[in-house]
């Protein structure tokens, strides 16, 4: 039986990783956890793999430039150090950087070190301090590690051109995309719930309220719509909220954009939507947006990396600039007059997201992990 040691933050082992602990814990592998406590969720994680995987903590914090980091990097050192793994697959970028650093001696001892890039911070249209701090970082850092794998083709070919002797990529974390195939709840119920008229069209975002999550180009994009029966509902919670709420009063949309807050009901609201929208400045992949594709749902996306790698224009959505408004109140309209190009695309997208489907990503990672 293989010893892997697997690194992370406490809400990324939450959010994503648990499902592959339990997996590779089914197929020949012992687990143990060394993660940094930045969601106050520790106990919930231990709980979660109680009589599975030991979670040990370590003091990092996910801001690169705190000097309490260094006792995060002793923690790692004293745990890595303390027994042999076969090996040590790390999350994220400060505990990456970390882990990678810390485990110099056991790679050394037959030890293989495998970073999982969720998403480079140096991206093509990424702020300059971005690629003056993150990439040569990440690049030194990929001396220390065996491989790396990566959940985007961007990220993919760049980490090509770095140290490592091996890069993969993975078609993300993995969608239960079962859990998002079906809704036994009445869609004209759900949007009396919701307060949207049932003959309105009707688009969905999840995300943050966050700049980033780039809601605001979608209320912008509503403004310029000469249909008045376009209603915009966003899932998530965040400190833009009350700015988002004045720009749609502003623009006279106060009864057409919707805040939902945080919902544990998002399957049921996505099979009551039209379309998905998904206008990130940023992102590693795009899992909400996969997510709705589980559902059904025509996208309606902006042309970033990741998200470029399943949109394709007519086929699986329509994709604009990240500030282009006009851009997207285009994609709005083309999907508003034509109800057979949204049922053709809401089809591609429901059999086409199966590449990204959990099952798939576990046997993949795997595969990876028994391949070292």
């Amino acid at each position: 039986m293989k010893r892997l040691l697997l690194t992370c933050t406490d809400l990324m082992a939450l959010q994503f990783l648990v499902p592959h602990v339990k997996f590779l814990s089914q197929n020949g592998f012992s687990v143990e956890l060394a993660c940094s406590d930045v969601g106050g969720r520790l106990d919930e994680l231990r709980d979660e793999l109680h009589g599975i995987a030991k979670v040990h903590t370590v003091r990092l914090v996910r801001s690169p430039f705190s000097p309490g980091n260094l006792n995060g990097y002793k923690d790692l050192k004293k745990l890595i150090n303390s027994q042999h793994w076969d090996i040590i697959w790390t999350n994220e970028p400060v505990m990456g950087v970390m882990t990678r650093l810390a485990a110099r001696k056991a790679r050394r001892s037959g030890t293989n070190v495998i970073y999982m890039a969720h998403g480079f911070h140096f991206y093509k249209g990424a702020p300059k301090f971005n690629w003056l701090i993150y990439y040569p970082v990440e690049k030194f850092c990929s001396r220390f590690c065996d491989m790396i794998i990566t959940i985007n083709n961007e990220d993919y070919q760049r980490a090509k051109t770095f140290h490592a002797k091996r890069v993969e990529k993975i078609n993300g974390i993995g969608v239960e995309t079962a859990k998002y195939a079906t809704s036994t709840v009445n869609s004209d119920k759900k949007r009396h719930e919701l307060d949207i008229p049932i003959d309105a069209f009707f688009i969905v975002s999840v995300g943050e309220l966050k700049d980033h999550k780039n809601h605001m180009i979608i209320i912008k994009a509503l403004s310029k719509l000469k249909e008045d029966d376009v209603y915009f509902g966003i899932c998530g919670k965040g400190e833009l909220l009350d700015l988002l709420k004045n720009e749609s009063e502003k623009l006279g949309l106060g009864d057409k954009v919707k805040f939902f807050g945080y919902r544990k009901d998002v399957p049921e609201i996505l099979h009551s939507a039209d379309l998905f929208a998904f206008p990130s400045k940023r992102d590693g992949l795009g899992l909400a947006a996969i997510e709705a594709m589980s559902a059904g749902l025509p996208l309606l996306t902006s042309k970033i990396r990741g998200v470029t790698d399943y949109v394709i224009d007519g086929v699986s959505g329509y994709s604009y600039f990240p500030d282009d408004a006009a851009g997207f109140a285009n994609g709005i309209e083309r999907y508003y007059y034509d109800s057979d190009m949204r049922e053709r695309i809401g089809k591609h997208n429901s059999i086409s997201v199966y590449d990204y489907d959990l099952d798939v990503i576990r046997q993949d990672l795997l595969r990876i992990m028994n391949s070292v």
